[in-house]
């Protein structure tokens, strides 16, 4: 049918060519099928004609052939479903206005689907951009029904009216939600990822029910957790098919999060608040889940009980990472809070960072409000115990929602306040010496950003004085010329980075010794990755000197920008003494190929900033030119134990001249296997084989 005539082809399929009309019966015949495989099959075939062919013939073909499409919701249960929704779904994406009867097909759908597999049609209609507003208000509340259920049967006392009015009371949903805990947990999590997924988008539908939501998922949460006490015999059994189950919390957690870009009741906010702190102090579900005892207590208002305040949370005794029981802060089991799974840990984590990160800013005050302060004077012992947890997954989880928030929030005071006069600064430093590496390297990383800010860990409490940002100094730069893992050592490097583009204090300081010892430590590192850090803490030090790159496009214009003379020799001798030249040129024969293309970008760079620089007969007289090409000449043969030594500026502009950089970089941009895939090699590749089988040798010759 997309023939040349395909223009001309006419919507009745009787005046169709003889093989289009058998393609067409056979697929009425599979449609007719008692056998779902055979459905599936000519329904899938469907989706993908619909989806890629917009002529008028396809109205034709939908016209005799969507009768029998409908006729499959007669049947119960009805057979391919998942393939009858993405058939309908690309009907209605390519023209929905040339089908007759899409719409009355797409409503009946939705009313004869069970709630779990109308699910993702409700979706899909929702993000159509021309549809009834009839439809779209049933497939919203399809959407809605699981929620308005779990809400209706945890309500101490009817709810205001216009509650997420239209979803409930829809008996279907109320069965599957207590069919069994399978079906309930499953309708749950496929309701909250789409009403995530729709959350964000421009035609989601208006008003939006923000407060209804946000009551909606802090009750899941609270049924999972068991906190919360439901009086209907619905709600109760709701509540033992969902206390502790991971999968609907994880869900109920990333649809929170979600909601965190919406705004609500400042009510429903200290219940999210609330609810997002139960589950961070909760200890994760494991063989040994050990907590200090008597020092969780129950956050959650009792029923009825609104409050605008957290109670307090006692920090626990000090607890040395990679200790063992036994020994001073002995842990024992904790009693008396609900048994969370990691996973869960780590989704309330990201969950009350996306909050806390959303939360409004006082008015007339760039400040935080002050429910956001006293939800972080709370959090933060909370933050001290995950960080003091025998299982590693937590403290690395507890380090990295530290990072993050300190890289939105160093600045505002209230932050500062609460962070400095916690343990938190203390602690994050003594998992330096962590005995996981994935712990030491985020312990890097969260240092790092807490000096950036002024707020790395002191005896007094109060922001870092230079002794003590100079003494963190030397010890990053111990672990990254001692450390035995390589998560660690990356880490440090990136820290490093940052610190010299941001021009941290200390390291604005005496920049020049900063990137010597940092280039020194990463030239001998067996880790690419540090390597290929190293190159770009060296390239942030070149722009620093020498002005930022231009741009990279190979279509500009412009020429390169180059450096005044006066600047350009002195910042050579700069680069000469920290021996950047040294650490880039033998990163440029590197045996891993990220590293030697780093090196080249850089070298290119810094050729282009030199062009003035002379003429290549003067540099090139420089005495030690031609011993340094035969030393760079065996580095490129693998023999890489002579060193450079030191070099002068203008022995390095004519090194800069000589080398082809851009043929190395040509070269260095082929695929890793050019060789292997070369007609050559597959040829010897076949001889070899053929050698060792011995069998049509001479043929293969």
């Amino acid at each position: 049918m997309r023939g040349p005539a395909e223009g001309h082809r006419s919507p009745q399929a009787c005046d169709w060519p003889a093989c289009a009309q058998k393609i067409v019966g056979h697929i009425e015949d599979s449609l007719c099928s008692t056998a779902v495989p055979q459905v599936t099959q000519a329904l899938s075939v469907l989706t993908t004609a619909f989806g890629h062919c917009h002529g008028l013939w396809t109205q034709g073909l939908w016209v005799r052939l969507s009768p029998l499409v409908a006729r499959l919701l007669e049947k119960d249960p009805v057979p391919a479903s998942h393939s009858l929704v993405d058939l309908l779904l690309s009907v209605a994406r390519s023209a929905p206005s040339s089908y007759r009867g899409l719409w009355e097909t797409l409503a009946q759908t939705l009313s004869h689907l069970s709630p779990t597999q109308a699910g993702p049609l409700a979706l899909g209609i929702l993000k159509l951009q021309d549809c009834p507003q009839a439809l779209r208000t049933q497939a919203f509340g399809i959407l809605l029904q699981p929620l308005a259920c779990v809400l209706e049967a945890a309500a101490q006392a009817p709810g205001p009216p216009g509650l997420l009015e239209g979803a409930a009371g829809n008996s279907m949903t109320v069965d599957t939600l207590l069919s069994s805990k399978s079906a309930c947990v499953g309708l749950l999590c496929c309701a909250l990822a789409h009403l995530g997924l729709l959350q964000p988008l421009p035609q989601r539908p208006s008003p939006w029910p923000q407060a209804p939501l946000l009551g909606a998922a802090v009750t899941i949460l609270r049924l999972c957790s068991g906190s919360a006490a439901p009086t209907s015999d619905v709600g109760s059994r709701l509540c033992a098919i969902l206390v502790g189950c991971g999968r609907v919390q994880r869900a109920a957690l990333d649809f929170l999060g979600a909601l965190s870009q919406g705004t609500g009741p400042q009510e429903l906010v200290t219940q999210v608040f609330s609810v997002l702190l139960e589950y961070l102090v909760s200890p994760e579900s494991s063989s040994m889940s050990w907590m200090p005892v008597g020092h969780f207590q129950r956050l959650l208002p009792r029923k009825n009980e609104v409050r605008c305040s957290l109670s307090p949370c006692i920090p626990s005794p000090s607890y040395t990472p990679g200790r063992g029981r036994g020994q001073a802060g002995q842990l024992t089991p904790g009693p008396a809070a609900p048994l969370f799974p990691l996973q869960v840990l780590k989704k309330a984590f990201q969950a009350t960072l996306r909050w806390l990160l959303s939360s409004p800013k006082t008015p007339g005050c760039c400040d935080l409000d002050p429910h956001t302060q006293l939800f972080l004077r709370e959090l933060l012992p909370v933050l001290q115990k995950r960080l003091c947890s025998p299982c590693w997954e937590v403290r690395d989880s507890g380090l990295e929602f530290l990072t993050q928030m300190t890289r939105h929030w160093g600045g505002q005071a209230g932050f500062r306040q609460a962070l400095l006069a916690s343990e938190v600064p203390e602690l994050t430093k003594q998992l330096l010496r962590d005995p996981e590496s994935y712990v030491r390297a985020s312990a890097v990383t969260a240092t790092g950003q807490l000096s950036s800010w002024g707020l790395c860990a002191t005896p007094a409490g109060h922001e870092c004085p230079g002794a003590q940002q100079e003494s963190l100094l030397v010890e990053l730069l111990h672990i990254l010329s001692t450390d035995s893992e390589g998560f660690p050592r990356r880490a440090v490097m990136q820290v490093f980075t940052e610190w010299l583009r941001d021009g941290h204090a200390d390291v604005a300081e005496d920049a020049e010794q900063f990137v010597a010892g940092a280039l020194q430590a990463a030239s001998r590192d067996l880790d690419w990755e540090v390597r290929a850090q190293g190159l770009e803490l060296a390239l942030v030090f070149l722009e620093q000197l020498l002005g930022q790159r231009g741009s990279h496009c190979p279509y500009a214009v412009a020429l390169p920008e180059t450096a005044p003379p006066g600047v350009l020799a002195q910042a050579l001798q700069v680069l000469c003494r920290v021996q950047l030249f040294e650490f880039a040129f033998r990163a440029l024969f590197d045996c891993d190929r990220p590293v030697a293309q780093k090196s080249c970008d850089l070298l290119l760079f810094l050729r282009a900033k030199a062009a003035p620089c002379g003429s290549p007969q003067e540099a090139g007289d420089s005495p030690n030119v031609a011993s340094v090409e035969a030393t760079l000449q065996r580095w490129q043969a693998g023999e890489q134990g002579q060193p450079l030594g030191y070099l002068e500026p203008g022995a390095v502009v004519a090194l800069l001249r000589s080398v082809d950089l851009e043929g190395l970089r040509d070269t260095l941009a082929e695929s890793s296997d050019h060789v292997e895939k070369s007609p050559q090699s597959l040829l010897q590749d076949m001889l070899a084989a053929v050698g060792v089988l011995g069998e049509n040798e001479a043929d293969c010759y």
